[in-house]
């Protein structure tokens, strides 16, 4: 954006002005873009809900307290809604998209079904887009799951128990998991939880630093 500045004597801009120097995203969040369920993709009761919670951290480590985290996602059968989109949440209608303001701890959750594969190559996954303080555009990347993937999880059940069932090997042909390296899989893929949630952890930068993608 161009800015020319103004004459003492109100005179007409100066041609010869300068650019308007970038600003930073936020923290105007909490007052302006979350909505009454928001993190509602579906109601809690549908059949085949699940529940993905996490926490946004910063290049510390640090929970994010304003951030604003979004989910876009096809449904359970990999249809991607088209439906224009809407703020309203009738209960029924699964829009495809969720918006979720974290607490102060820097925590989000979504209630929401798995979605399908998209194609037959695709892994099944959630778009994620992150809005926080300091940063001059959304950042975003995908959530896998690891019952997809081929990682082996274990939800962490009592000593003892039988291991986690081993997952299904990973489809070698999806266009954007198979060109992410190896050793950056893990900021990418959910952790299952015994009450069948997940856990997605974003982090902004540092060493745990997310796999972002240039959308």
């Amino acid at each position: 954006m161009n800015t020319w500045p103004i004459g003492a004597d109100g005179a007409a801009p100066n041609p010869d002005g300068g650019l308007t120097p970038s600003q930073t995203v936020g923290p105007f969040f909490g007052h302006a873009l979350p909505f009454a369920g928001g993190p509602d993709l579906v109601p809690a009761h549908t059949p085949g809900a699940i529940r993905v919670h996490g926490t946004v951290y910063d290049g510390e480590g640090v929970p994010v307290p304003d951030a604003i985290v979004e989910f876009w996602q096809a449904d359970a059968a990999g249809r991607i809604p088209q439906a224009q989109g809407s703020f309203a949440r009738d209960g029924a209608t699964f829009t495809g998209w969720g918006r979720c303001a974290v607490d102060r701890l820097g925590r989000y959750a979504f209630d929401t079904v798995k979605p399908g594969a998209v194609d037959a190559d695709a892994l099944p996954y959630i778009a994620v887009s992150v809005f926080a303080r300091g940063m001059l555009r959304r950042v975003v990347t995908r959530m896998y799951f690891p019952e997809d993937t081929g990682r082996p999880e274990d939800p962490g059940g009592p000593e003892g128990a039988d291991p986690a069932p081993t997952p299904a090997p990973a489809r070698v042909g999806d266009p954007v998991f198979s060109v992410v390296p190896a050793a950056r899989h893990e900021t990418l893929i959910a952790v299952p939880e015994e009450s069948g949630s997940y856990r997605f952890d974003v982090h902004i930068q540092g060493e745990k630093e997310t796999v972002f993608f240039a959308v």
